[in-house]
């Protein structure tokens, strides 16, 4: 990946890609556009954007703490969006763990739109 392209796989700058919806300048329009920026903010250990972006009905079943220490905790590698669909995103995320042991985070998330709001309510992992 080129360092100038933004953390979650596209091959823009992060400026134009991730960037305003972390800002809180635009909103995603589309749960691939959530879940990419949620990656982003992973990279960059944006506990309260994960926060905000967690669905309120499943948002108690995730600690702003556990977040952060997850985030930081690992050193994030790249994503892989294998596919995208209306309420559904499957991914990959390439990952260091704590003591530098490749890993692979794979999950089905589940997103939902409320309030002109797109929101990760929960993913089954795979």
């Amino acid at each position: 990946m080129n360092s100038n392209n933004c953390h979650c796989g596209n091959l823009i700058p992060l400026e134009n890609c991730c960037q305003p919806f972390l800002n809180k300048v635009l909103k995603p329009t589309t749960p691939d556009q959530l879940m990419r920026s949620r990656y982003s903010a992973y990279v960059i250990a944006d506990a309260d954007y994960l926060v905000a972006t967690t669905h309120p009905s499943t948002r108690k079943f995730h600690e702003k703490s556990d977040i952060l220490y997850w985030a930081k905790s690992n050193k994030w590698q790249k994503l892989e969006v294998l596919e995208s669909s209306e309420n559904f995103v499957s991914f990959k995320a390439f990952y260091l763990d704590e003591n530098s042991n490749p890993q692979v985070h794979y999950e089905k998330s589940r997103f939902v739109f409320e309030n002109e709001t797109w929101f990760y309510v929960d993913g089954e992992f795979l």
